[in-house]
Parts: structure tokens; C-alpha cells; sequence
């Protein structure tokens, strides 16, 4: 089958776009390939495609859980084999996966770095035959990038375990620095220049990016949504300003409403949805908003709070105007947003003896003896903790990802739970279940069809695959599950949102703790150097598309 063929039955589409051909031959062929593609180029058609024209399994490095489970849903919806690997997954699902993997049965296998050095994983992967590793989120090898994430330096001895397997380096944002850091990551020094790139431009001529500089932004969002129709999304830092700008908005009678990390999955799904199908006019959202979204007609996206990297604000700017039309970025601007990005830098980045703190309270929380502890996943209640202990949420975070960065844990404050259900019954008992509605029989029915272990075990379940199956919204499916339960039937654990730690390594005493300074001093000087790119965009008298564009190495 051709690459157009396969593009066609599998995802619909007539044609490729932009710069997806020639990433599509190139990794096809068998050459080290970049994409360098801005927000809504269509990053994943480029490995799925030809990953399907090829034999054997294509390993996809993900850092976005949120996005390694959409795709995986989105994949088997199409009846293409796909498995995901995360924190939060027991050893036993993890095995199962693995296995999966080596008898030829998963077609995609999608894995957070922080997986990639377990021994598990690498006592499977001598046996699985990979097509070629897709890196996504590529920046993230480099200390230069705005989300840098040690583990992906693991990513190089992966390859020497592969060492016939291409590489295709996926990323959105990048630097010429970046750039060369991710070809000499990816790549041993005699090879780095193997590696064929093909970049995007980063202009968007349809939309227009504004600085405006006011004491009042409450007032210029109001304004900015009067002036503009159309859909918008109102991007702020802090999780409690989502709501309280959400609420403002309606009462001044714009249909708003809110998202940020925090909330329940099913809260979070809901008010996407809304938003999405233009129930809602407006979400205010934090940055953990975005990832994955295909909206193509927002209008407007503003920026109430001042990113803290160039990086993050293309990128969340670029989320408006996909469909071609005129659009606007408007990125609101006062006195103390410098003050407030220099106090964001130092709960990014507090003092060793605050993560010490930080780290030996996680231990008494979790009652965690010294040389115990590897390999555990605690839910975290991080309301609690920071009660009992006396931290400030956001510093709190700072101090969770260097110790992330540093290799001592995962930190994943986002872990989406997926639904769960186990029979109430026995096999005998369901002859005499009688009362059920048409709509609950089919779903029992395709339940007991696709997952064999509900009479025995809590059994995860894949509720977007079922929906779609049943031909049910998400809401139906989840009524007819509460409902049977009620009944006595099943018992069902919807799903839901919560943070979760996962100790790499045994627990130390906090005097041994090393941080690196990959983890630690390096990270904190680039980000000081990437909030003066900010505020130097937010000061400039010059074209705001042209300062953004010189800052990737576009000429003019």
C-alpha cells in the first residue's frame, strides 16, 4: 500500500500537509529524521503512517500522559493495535503489555521516558521487533529547551539496543540550539550529521500577535471579547484565577467556563466538551490546557499571565487560528508581571535545603523507611501534605520536579485513573438479571465480551473504545454504568484525576541527595535566560511576529 492509501482508509484524509511527505519518506527509508513542526502541523500523522506501511512495532517516547492515552484511544477506535506505558501502571499491566509487544500484537507502544531504563522494559525490548523510535516533545533532550526531562537522555542507550532502528525527533519549539543538542543526544558525534531535518516555517500569516500593555486586564479581556467574535481561550497561571475569571466572564454575560490540572477527569472531559462543541464560548485555562486539542476555529487566545519562555507562548498562541482564518494572540502585559515571573523562577527553583525538606516530609507522609520504597506509587494528597508539613503548593511542585529531574521520583500531579468495574455477580447469577434497560444489556454484553478478568478483578476499562463501539455518548455509557451498579450488577469506580509519586529509586537519608548541575544550576540559568527573551519580546518596539520569528532562526 502507498503512504497516500494508507492515509486515506486509516485517517481520512486525501492529502498530506505541510511538511508531512517528506518526514513520512525520509523515516521511511531508514534515515535519523527532525520535524520541526508548530502547533497544528499534524505531528502524528507522520510516524503513524509510515509505521503502518512497515513491519513491526513503533516505539513512541511520549512526556504527555494526557496525550499518550488520547492517541492510544484514538488508535484503537481505527481497530490499530496500540498499548501505553506510564507511571501509575501496575507491574502486572505493564508485563501483559510487554508480552503483547514481543508475540508481534501491539502495532504502537507508547512509553514515558521515565520507563525506558526499567529493567522490565529492557529485559523485553531485546525481543520485540521495532520499525523505528519515535521521540515526541524532542526539546525535552535538550538543557537548552523550555521543558527539559533528564530521562530523555536515556533515549541514546535505547538505541544502541536497537541499533538498525531509525529515529524520528519530533518537536514543536525549537531553537537552532536546541537543534543541535537533540542531534547530539540522539546520535553518536560521527553520525549527528545523518540526521535529514525538515522544518516549518513559523509564520502564520492569519494570526496577528499583540502586545498590549495595561493596569486594568480584566477590562482588556472584556474589551478583546467584545471587539473579536468567536470562539477563545483565556490562558492564566494560577488554578484559582481559572474559576474566579471564568465566573467574571459570565456574569458579565460571556459563556465561560474553566480547566485546570486539578480537577476530576470527568469535570475536566465536560468542560472541554462544551467549550469544544461551542456550548461554551470561552475557557480560562491553565497551561496544563491545550496538549492535543483540534479545534481549528478559535479566534482569540489571550494570555492574562506572562508565560515564562517565548517557547510556551508560541505555542499556546498558536492554538488560535488553525482553520486559515484571521485570528488573534493577545498577550497582556503590566509593571508587575516582571516582578511576578522572577517569583515564578524561584518557586520553579528553591533552595536544596527547602527540597531536602520537602523530600524527607514525603517519606514521614508516606511512612517510607530509609533503603525502602523503590519502585512504590503513593496517590498524593497534596492538600494534606501541605497542611501537615506547612508548604506553599507552588514551590512544593518546584521542588517535586527537581527531584524528578534529579532521578530520586515521578511526579505526576495529573494522573488520569481510567474507569474501573468487577462483576457483583457470579456467571450463574447474570441467567436471572432481569430489568436491565436495552441500552445496559449491550454495554454488559460488549463488557463481558472484551475484558475476560471482571468475574475475578477491579478490570480497567476503555470507556471512549466502548462509547464509540455502542455508538453512546460518554455520558450514556457512564449512566448505564452507574445504573447497573445501583443494581448490584457490577461495581464501578468512574474515572478520575489524581497526583501520584513513584519512587525511582530506594529512599535515602536527605543528606545524600545529589543534584546534578544538569538538574539543578544549568536548568535554573537557562530559564533566567529565557524569562529576559520574554520580557524583552513584551518591551520591543518592533514587530511582534518578527522578534518571535529571529528568536527560532527565521530570517526575515
Amino acid at each position: 500500500m502507498t503512504y497516500t492509501s494508507i492515509l486515506k482508509d486509516n485517517f481520512g484524509y486525501d492529502s498530506f500537509r505541510f511538511i508531512q511527505e517528506d518526514i513520512i519518506n525520509s523515516i521511511g527509508s531508514g534515515h535519523d529524521t527532525i520535524g520541526l513542526m508548530p502547533t497544528g502541523g499534524g505531528k502524528s500523522i507522520t510516524f503513524q503512517v509510515p509505521a503502518l506501511a512497515m513491519d513491526g512495532m513503533c516505539l513512541v517516547i511520549s512526556p504527555l500522559i494526557a496525550l499518550m492515552q488520547d492517541q492510544v484511544e484514538h488508535l484503537k477506535a481505527r481497530g490499530i493495535k496500540a498499548e501505553a506505558i506510564y507511571t501509575g501502571k501496575s507491574r502486572d499491566e505493564i508485563q501483559r503489555i510487554l508480552d503483547n509487544a514481543v508475540y508481534g500484537a501491539v502495532k504502537f507502544l507508547y512509553v514515558a521516558p521515565e520507563r525506558l531504563s526499567s529493567s522490565l522494559f529492557l529485559a523485553k525490548l531485546q525481543y520485540i521487533k521495532v520499525s523505528f523510535i519515535v521521540v515526541d516533545e524532542a526539546h525535552c533532550i535538550s538543557q537548552w529547551g523550555h521543558e527539559f526531562r533528564p530521562a530523555y537522555l536515556c533515549i541514546k542507550e535505547i538505541r544502541k539496543e536497537l541499533p538498525n532502528c531509525p529515529v524520528l525527533a519530533l518537536t514543536a519549539t525549537a531553537t537552532a540550539e536546541v537543534i543541535e543538542d537533540i542531534k547530539k543526544e540522539l546520535a553518536p558525534p560521527e553520525k549527528e550529521s545523518d540526521f535529514n531535518v525538515f522544518t516549518m516555517s513559523f509564520r502564520r500569516p492569519n494570526l496577528r500577535y499583540v502586545v498590549r500593555h495595561t493596569n486594568d486586564k480584566i477590562g482588556q479581556i472584556l474589551n478583546i471579547l467584545q471587539s473579536v467574535d468567536g470562539s477563545a481561550i483565556v490562558y492564566t497561571r494560577s488554578r484559582e484565577k481559572t474559576k474566579e475569571l471564568a465566573q467574571k466572564l459570565q456574569s458579565m454575560g460571556i459563556k465561560a467556563t474553566f480547566y485546570h490540572a486539578g480537577l476530576d477527569f470527568s469535570v475536566k472531559n465536560k468542560h472541554q466538551q462544551l467549550w469544544h462543541n461551542g456550548d461554551i464560548r470561552v475557557i480560562v485555562a491553565t497551561n496544563a490546557f491545550g496538549m492535543g486539542i483540534d479545534k481549528p476555529d478559535v479566534r482569540i487566545v489571550i494570555h492574562a499571565d506572562v508565560p515564562d519562555s517565548i517557547e510556551a507562548y508560541y505555542q499556546e498562541a498558536g492554538r488560535a487560528g488553525r482553520d486559515g482564518k484571521n485570528s488573534y494572540a493577545v498577550l497582556l502585559y503590566d509593571k508587575r508581571d516582571k516582578t511576578q515571573l522572577m517569583t515564578h523562577l524561584n518557586e520553579q527553583y528553591p533552595t536544596r535545603d527547602y527540597i531536602s525538606k520537602v523530600y524527607d516530609s514525603l517519606a514521614y507522609f508516606f511512612q517510607l523507611a530509609v533503603e525502602d520504597g523503590e519502585g512504590a506509587t503513593y496517590v498524593f494528597d497534596e492538600e494534606r501534605f501541605c497542611t501537615n508539613f506547612h508548604f506553599w503548593p507552588a514551590t512544593l511542585h518546584g521542588a517535586l520536579h527537581i527531584l524528578q529531574n534529579a532521578g530520586y521520583i515521578e511526579y505526576d500531579e495529573a494522573h488520569n485513573e481510567r474507569a474501573r468495574v468487577i462483576m457483583n455477580i457470579s456467571r450463574h447469577e447474570l441467567n436471572a438479571v432481569n430489568g436491565l434497560s436495552k441500552t445496559e444489556e449491550n454495554v454488559l454484553t460488549r463488557l463481558l465480551r472484551y475484558y475476560g478478568t471482571l468475574f475475578s478483578d477491579f478490570t480497567y476499562i476503555d470507556e471512549l473504545l466502548l462509547s464509540r463501539r455502542l455508538a453512546l455518548d460518554e455520558s450514556q455509557l457512564h449512566i448505564a454504568l452507574k445504573s447497573m451498579a445501583e443494581k448490584k450488577i457490577i461495581r464501578y469506580a468512574a474515572a478520575r484525576t489524581i497526583p501520584v509519586i513513584y519512587y525511582t529509586r530506594q529512599r535515602c537519608l536527605s543528606e545524600k541527595l545529589y543534584f546534578p548541575k544538569e538538574s539543578y544550576e544549568n536548568l535554573r540559568s537557562k530559564a533566567e535566560q529565557r524569562i529576559g527573551s520574554m520580557i524583552d519580546y513584551l518591551e520591543t518596539d518592533k514587530n511582534n511576529e518578527e522578534v518571535l520569528l529571529r528568536y527560532f532562526g527565521e530570517k526575515i
